[in-house]
């Protein structure tokens, strides 16, 4: 009887320290909960006042931003310094710029007006700046054409209209400006320009440089030209570019001279100048000339007086104005 007894006793002191070791670890495991949960709960608040303390410091940037800068009126745009030493008018270049008087200077976008304006096929380049408190100056350098194109386009009622397409030294294609584009409409008499004949209209892509050699080329010689000692001695009306490896350039007077492609132009209009003197001298005028050769001279003649004066020439307008005109 003893025995069951210290038996039960110890089974009970047994199961008394099994349930405070349940009991302990049950207390360091809500503890361990709870300091989890203070610590996530610590995380969270901080976390949400660097939200808010971002989102405030945003708030209030955006605020000053606005205040002191975007929406100031004292940045408001008095003056739109726009100048261009082309044919176009100020109202014109402001309208494609897209700006206004009284916009925000610090808000416009000067990427935006700068790629806008030099979208214009007639616009070179553009150069946009603010200037404080407010101006926004813009300058424009515009295309100067040296050379046209006539093409045969259809039009309405089956007929064909003639559209001319003008190119810089860089063969960059364009249209004429209209009329309401520019000041002085004497900017529009385009007809001094030398026509390009030949010219395959495929290659003639608005607002694009063309391909062509050949076109390339007669737009070389007519930089050449204009900077040699034959410029204003004649006048070329007229290259050919439908030959392969010369170009043909018609003066005004009816003359007909072969430039090689592949041979330098300054040597060429050298020896122009050279027979050109010899005809001068003669009473005589040339007839045809193929400079591109230099061992001999193979050129026609004719006399002077039964061929008529050359028509005058036309003031020609800044920029399309020759130098020497």
């Amino acid at each position: 009887m003893f025995r069951k007894l210290a038996r039960l006793f110890k089974a009970n002191r047994r199961l008394q320290r099994e349930s405070e070791n349940v009991l302990r670890v049950k207390l360091r495991t809500d503890q361990l909960h709870a300091a989890r949960t203070r610590f996530a709960m610590q995380v969270i608040l901080v976390l949400a006042g660097t939200v808010v303390v971002f989102f405030l410091s945003w708030r209030g940037v955006d605020w000053a931003v606005r205040e002191f800068v975007t929406e100031n009126p004292a940045f408001a745009t008095k003056t739109i310094d726009l100048q261009t030493e082309g044919v176009l008018t100020v109202e014109a270049l402001r309208k494609w710029a897209g700006v206004r008087v009284g916009e925000n200077l610090m808000n416009l976008d000067l990427p935006r007006i700068k790629r806008d304006l030099e979208l214009v096929p007639l616009i070179q380049s553009a150069a946009v700046e603010r200037v404080l408190p407010d101006t926004l100056r813009i300058r424009v350098t515009e295309r100067v054409p040296v050379a046209q194109v006539a093409v045969l386009r259809p039009g309405a009622g089956g007929r064909y209209t003639t559209v001319i397409h003008l190119l810089d030294a860089t063969g960059f294609v364009m249209l004429p400006p209209d009329r309401t584009m520019v000041a002085d409409p004497t900017a529009l008499q385009i007809d001094w320009l030398p026509e390009l004949r030949g010219v395959n209209d495929a290659d003639l892509k608005l607002g694009r440089q063309v391909e062509s050699g050949q076109v390339k080329a007669a737009l070389r010689l007519l930089t050449h030209f204009e900077r040699s000692a034959m410029f204003g001695r004649a006048d070329i009306r007229r290259v050919d570019v439908a030959g392969s490896e010369v170009l043909t350039a018609t003066t005004s007077l009816g003359s007909e001279i072969t430039f090689a492609v592949n041979h330098d132009f300054d040597t060429q209009l050298r020896r122009w100048r050279a027979v050109q003197d010899i005809a001068t001298q003669q009473g005589k005028i040339i007839k045809s000339f193929d400079v591109s050769i230099s061992d001999y001279l193979p050129a026609r003649w004719v006399e002077a007086s039964p061929v008529p004066a050359p028509p005058a020439k036309v003031t020609k307008p800044a920029p399309y104005r020759r130098k020497n005109a």
